[in-house]
């Protein structure tokens, strides 16, 4: 079988071997599915594409030789319209996004192969991507996974790097995109604009606590936040804890597949005790 871990190296006869094989019911293919949208004034719009490749990458020497994984090609446009006021952002719209995932989701099932994560990259788009796996299990009766690199558990060594605050409130250019970027694109970071990009939502969680637990969400565009587009103190990144993220993700990246991969076929069922039509 071909031991790479990228779809788009294996031939039309791999995939026919795999399913001539009987694995491909088993086999996992992976969707990372980014943005390239605004990173406030010192980081590139390549943020969150170049942080999934990262996370894969370092992942890839964690996966059991016996585990079929095969990694499609990142989707690096995704649905960023609360970045839209800030040029250099691309966004799709959520009907477009949803019809380009499902597209997907059918030709990974056209392959035989029988199952499916979708790896996401970029917050905007969690609850479009969870609608997305659920309409691919309906439309496929395969199994299908979503989840984010950012939501995996991290290690208290590598959690204990960085602030509550900025865990919390932290979320868009700040420490831990920051020094994510430069362990993975130095070049491309431009420290001498990193400054602390104080997050509207810290103050609003002390004046009205329900809303700052996330038991009511208030929808908000990046400038909402702060107007630089940022939210988050990048003044203290490095690449020592950049990478200690990107390891710990990785390292919870090949567990969590390595469950999937563990997932037997009747985790579906079109089996219901009243039969329909």
């Amino acid at each position: 079988m071909n031991p790479s871990r990228r779809w788009a190296d294996w031939t039309a006869r791999d995939f026919a071997d795999l399913q001539a094989s009987g694995r491909a019911a088993q086999a996992i293919a992976v969707l990372p599915i980014a943005a390239i949208e605004q990173h406030g004034p010192h980081l590139p719009v390549s943020v969150d594409t170049t942080l999934v490749d990262g996370v894969i990458d370092a992942c890839l020497p964690h996966l059991k030789p016996d585990a079929t994984v095969l990694f499609l090609p990142t989707q690096a446009v995704g649905k960023s319209n609360e970045h839209a006021r800030y040029a250099g952002t691309l966004t799709l719209s959520a009907d477009t996004l949803h019809a380009i995932w499902m597209e997907l989701g059918a030709c990974v099932a056209r392959a035989g192969i029988g199952k499916l994560v979708l790896l996401n990259s970029h917050g905007g788009q969690v609850a479009l991507m969870e609608t997305v796996a659920r309409d691919l299990r309906v439309a496929h009766s395969f199994v299908v996974v979503s989840t984010n690199w950012f939501t995996l558990p991290m290690a208290p060594a590598v959690r204990a790097l960085f602030t509550d605050e900025e865990h919390r409130f932290g979320i868009h250019a700040g420490d831990v995109e920051t020094s994510m970027m430069l362990a993975l694109a130095p070049h491309t970071v431009h420290m001498d604009a990193a400054r602390e990009f104080p997050n509207a939502m810290a103050e609003r969680a002390r004046d009205y606590p329900l809303l700052g637990s996330g038991a009511g969400k208030v929808a908000w565009q990046a400038q909402d936040l702060n107007t630089w587009g940022a939210a988050g103190d990048a003044t203290g990144a490095s690449a020592a804890k950049g990478q200690a993220v990107i390891d710990d993700a990785a390292r919870q990246l090949a567990a969590l597949l390595h469950e999937v991969d563990r997932l037997p076929p009747h985790t579906v069922t079109e089996q219901t005790v009243w039969r329909s039509a």
